[in-house]
């Protein structure tokens, strides 16, 4: 099953500021997560829904629809800014 991404606005400014190589792992990561929205190292965020994922240094924060099939990609950034 393949699923649709989705980008808060807030997630795609947070991306646009983020220069390589960062850039394109963190890009190919969440390209990932249409195949795997569960990929190893993804983690159930506590406190508020969601998941996060972990690219370097920097955090991919997101929730998954099954039902429709979407991934929604709500923030990405620097971990000491993404909590």
């Amino acid at each position: 099953m393949i699923y649709t991404l989705n980008f808060s606005k807030k997630a795609l400014k947070e991306l646009a500021k983020i220069n390589d190589p960062f850039y394109s792992s963190i890009k190919e990561a969440i390209t990932d997560l249409t195949d795997d929205p569960k990929p190893q190292g993804y983690k159930k965020l506590k406190g508020r829904d969601g998941y996060r994922i972990r690219i370097g240094n920097y955090r991919v924060i997101y929730d998954i629809f099954d039902k429709e099939l979407i991934v929604d990609v709500i923030a990405v950034g620097h971990r000491k800014d993404i909590y």
